[in-house]
């Protein structure tokens, strides 16, 4: 009597094991042939098997300014921003980073206008001077 409840009990957990294994097989042919789940399977491990969205946020560089001061450039839907963390407040040093439109050749291009224009000063004159 003994040994036929362990028979059924040894059954019992056979196809348990069985149905596990079948199971995890099923998973993965239906993730890696089509990279998310057929159609028999509940909406539940779809969230897990189904297609991943689009990044959208990445880290692109850093560099460390000192012990504490660290610069990230950071890009967000194709659009990157320079940020300085690590010291009293983080600052955004810069944003709208993006590709430079190329130019056509033949194009003039100026140059940054100057803020402060002061004409230049002949040797040993002085600031009142004129």
């Amino acid at each position: 009597m003994e040994f036929l409840a362990s028979l059924i009990y040894a059954l019992v957990l056979l196809a348990f094991i069985i149905g596990l294994i079948y199971l995890a097989a099923l998973f993965a042919r239906g993730y890696l042939t089509t990279g998310s789940m057929s159609g028999s399977v509940s909406s539940v491990t779809m969230r897990f098997f189904g297609p991943k969205p689009e990044r959208r946020l990445a880290v692109v560089d850093q560099a460390n300014v000192d012990g504490r001061r660290r610069l990230v450039l950071v890009r967000r839907d194709d659009v990157e921003h320079l940020i300085m963390t690590g010291g009293p407040v983080d600052v955004v040093i810069e944003t709208g980073i993006g590709e430079q439109p190329v130019r056509q050749a033949g194009e003039v291009v100026q140059g940054p206008t100057p803020v402060y224009t002061a004409q230049p000063r002949a040797v040993g004159q002085g600031s009142g001077e004129s």
